[in-house]
C-alpha cells in the first residue's frame, strides 16, 4: 500500500513563490522556514514508492524514498537553509527566489522514481540556475548565462533522447541500474555527464559560476553537479568508463586551478576536480565506493560552499576577486580567513576534517578492488588539491604581500552561515558516525588508522613544502587560460562570422546579378509591350485572323506528328 506524503520539493517551490510576494521580516521568515520544512518533509518519506500519478499515459513515481535519496535531499535542504542565511541581507529577492526554485529542482531529482519526473526537475534546475548566473548583472554574467543555458539545454535534449529511446524499447520509465551498452543508455549517460561537468564540456562550470554574484555562486556550487552524481549512482553504478572520466576530471581541475588568477575560478575548477573523485567511485561501483561517492558529495557541498562563501565575502567587501588584486586581508577579516582555511583543509582531505573521512573511503574502495593505478593517481591528486585549494586559495587571497585593502569582516548573517559550515567540516572530520548512519550501505571502515593518517600527513606536508619552494612560479599574472570552450567561444564564433560574411557577399552578388539582368532585359521588353511595339500596338482584324490561322495550323501539325 502506497503511503501518500508531501513531495518535499513542493515546499521549497512554495517558498520560492512566497519570497517574491512577501516583504520584510515575513520574507526572512519564509527564507529560513521553507528549507527547514523541506528537511522535515524529507524525513517523512518512507522507503519505496510514496506517490504515484499518471502522465502522458505512463504511471510515474514523483516520490520514491531510500537511504541514498534522503542523504542527498538532506544536504540539499541544509544547503538551502545556510545559503539563504548567508544571502538574505545582500542578495536581491529574485536571486533568492530563483535559488530556492533551483534547490527545489535538486530535491525533486533526489526523490524522482522515474525518468520522466527526473527530467522535469532536471530542466527546472537548468532554468533557475541560469537566472542565478544572469543576476550577476555584468555583461560577462549575461554572456556566460547564455552559454550556460545553451549547454544545459543541449544536455537536456540529449538526456531526453535517451529517455525516449529507453521508453520506446523497454516500455519502462523506472529509474534502475543500467550500463551504457546501446544508443539509448549512452545518450542518458552523456546527458548526465554534461551536468557533472565531464570532458570535453567541463569549462561551462568555470565560465558561469564565477560570473554570478557574490551570493549566487554559493548556491551554484551545491546542486547541479551533485544531483548529477546522484543520478549516476542510481543509473550507472559500476560503469567502468566513469573511472577514467573521473580521473580526467580530477587532474583537469587541478591543472587549471593552478593556472588561474581569479579566486572564484580557482574554486570553480576545484569543483570539477572534487566531483571527479565521486565519478571515479561510481565507476568502481562497490558498496564502499558508492558509500564514498555519497559521503564525499555530502561533505563536498559543505566545504565547497564554505570556500565560495569566504570568496564571496571578500568580493562583497572589496569588489575584487583576482589574486593579483588581493592579499593581506587576514588583518581586518580574521573570521573570514579562518573559515576559508577550514574549508581549504577540508577540501585537501586534511586529518580531522570531513574531506579526510570521506575521500579516503574512495581510495580504500579502489585499493580493495586491486585498482593500484587508480589508487596511486587519487593519492597524487590529493596532493594536487592541497596545492591549488588548500594553500593557493588562502595564501593569495588572505596572506600574500599586503594589497593595502582594509575591508571589514563578514556581515553577521554571512559570518553565522560560514560558522555553521566550518563547524560541520570539523565535526564530521572528528566524528563521522552521524554521516555513516545516513549512507546507503553499512560502513565497516576505520578512517583514522595510524598508517593512513601518517601517509596523508606526509603527502600533504610535502605538497605544502613544494608550494612554497615553487612560490615564484606560483605567482599569478594577468593571463587567460585557454580551455576547451575556446572551440565554441572563439573558433565557433569566427566560423559563424565567416559564414555570415560569405552569405552576405553571396546575397549582394545575387542582387547585383538580378539588377544587371533587369537592366538588360527590361528596356527591350518594355519597347515590345508599349503602344508602338509589336505586342502593344493596335492590329487590323485581318492580321489578327491570319495569326490565329497560323497558330492553329501549327498546333494541328504538331499534334498529328
Amino acid at each position: 500500500m502506497i503511503e501518500m506524503v508531501i513531495p518535499p520539493a513542493f515546499l521549497l517551490l512554495a517558498g520560492a513563490v512566497l519570497i517574491g510576494v512577501t516583504r520584510g521580516w515575513l520574507r526572512t521568515a519564509v527564507l529560513l522556514l521553507a528549507p527547514l520544512a523541506t528537511l522535515w518533509a524529507v524525513w517523512q518519506v518512507p522507503d519505496g514508492v510514496a506517490v504515484t500519478a499518471y502522465f502522458l499515459g505512463y504511471e510515474i513515481e514523483p516520490v520514491e524514498g531510500s537511504a541514498l535519496r534522503r542523504l542527498f535531499a538532506t544536504i540539499f535542504s541544509i544547503m538551502a537553509f545556510v545559503g539563504g542565511l548567508f544571502a538574505f541581507r545582500q542578495a536581491r529577492w529574485y536571486e533568492l527566489s530563483a535559488a530556492y526554485a533551483y534547490a527545489a529542482g535538486a530535491v525533486g531529482v533526489c526523490f524522482a522514481g522515474d525518468l520522466i519526473t527526473m527530467f522535469l526537475y532536471w530542466e527546472l534546475m537548468a532554468i533557475f540556475s541560469t537566472v542565478i548566473v544572469w543576476v550577476g548583472g555584468t555583461p560577462q554574467a549575461r554572456a556566460a548565462g547564455i552559454r550556460y543555458a545553451i549547454m544545459h539545454l543541449l544536455g537536456g535534449v540529449i538526456l531526453k533522447v535517451g529517455i525516449e529511446g529507453i521508453v520506446v524499447h523497454t516500455g519502462s520509465v523506472d529509474i534502475q541500474p543500467m550500463l551504457a551498452t546501446n544508443f539509448d543508455t549512452w545518450m542518458v549517460l552523456i546527458g548526465i555527464l554534461i551536468n557533472v561537468a565531464a570532458p570535453p564540456v567541463s569549462a561551462w562550470l568555470a565560465d558561469a559560476y564565477p560570473a554570478s554574484s557574490a551570493t549566487g555562486s554559493v548556491f551554484l556550487s551545491a546542486f547541479t553537479t551533485k544531483s548529477a552524481v546522484l543520478a549516476l549512482i542510481l543509473l550507472f553504478p559500476g560503469e567502468s568508463v566513469l573511472i577514467w572520466v573521473g580521473l580526467y576530471m580530477v587532474f583537469y581541475g587541478i591543472i587549471y586551478a593552478l593556472l588561474e588568477n581569479d579566486a572564484r575560478r580557482i574554486l570553480a575548477y576545484s569543483v570539477v576536480n572534487q566531483v571527479g573523485f565521486m565519478v571515479v567511485a561510481v565507476g568502481i561501483g562497490t558498496e564502499m565506493a558508492l558509500n564514498g561517492a555519497a559521503a564525499h558529495a555530502f561533505a563536498h557541498i559543505i566545504y565547497k560552499a564554505l570556500l565560495f562563501m569566504s570568496a564571496g565575502v571578500v568580493m562583497y567587501r572589496t569588489g575584487f576577486t583576482r589574486c593579483t588584486d588581493l592579499g593581506g586581508l587576514f588583518r581586518t577579516m580574521p573570521f573570514t580567513t579562518v573559515c576559508g582555511i577550514i574549508g581549504a583543509l577540508a577540501i585537501s582531505s586534511f586529518p580531522l576534517t570531513s574531506g579526510f573521512t570521506t575521500k579516503t573511503l574512495i581510495s580504500v574502495a579502489a585499493e580493495q578492488q586491486g585498482l593500484v593505478v587508480v589508487y596511486m593517481l587519487l593519492a597524487a591528486a590529493s596532493a594536487g588539491v592541497f596545492l591549488h585549494a588548500g594553500i593557493k586559495f588562502p595564501w593569495f587571497v588572505f596572506f600574500q604581500k599586503d594589497s593595502g585593502l582594509r575591508p571589514k569582516d563578514a556581515p553577521w548573517n554571512m559570518a553565522v552561515a560560514m560558522g555553521i559550515f566550518a563547524f560541520l567540516c570539523i565535526f564530521l572530520g572528528v566524528y563521522p558516525e552521524p554521516l555513516w548512519a545516513l549512507l546507503p550501505y553499512p560502513v565497516e571502515y576505520e578512517a583514522y588508522a595510524p598508517g593512513k593518517v601518517l601517509f596523508y600527513l606526509q603527502l600533504l606536508l610535502f605538497s605544502g613544502l613544494a608550494f612554497f619552494l615553487l612560490l615564484p612560479w606560483m605567482q599569478r599574472t594577468l593571463t587567460i587560460s585557454l580551455d576547451t570552450d575556446w572551440f565554441w567561444r572563439v573558433l565557433g564564433r569566427r566560423i559563424a562570422l565567416a559564414l555570415i560574411a560569405l552569405i552576405t557577399r553571396t546575397g549582394k552578388g545575387l542582387s547585383q546579378l538580378l539588377e544587371n539582368t533587369r537592366q538588360q532585359i527590361a528596356p527591350p521588353l518594355l519597347r515590345l509591350l508599349d503602344n508602338k511595339g509589336a505586342l502593344g500596338r493596335t492590329w487590323q482584324v485581318g492580321t489578327t485572323a491570319l495569326w490565329i490561322v497560323i497558330l492553329l495550323t501549327t498546333y494541328v501539325l504538331l499534334y498529328y506528328l
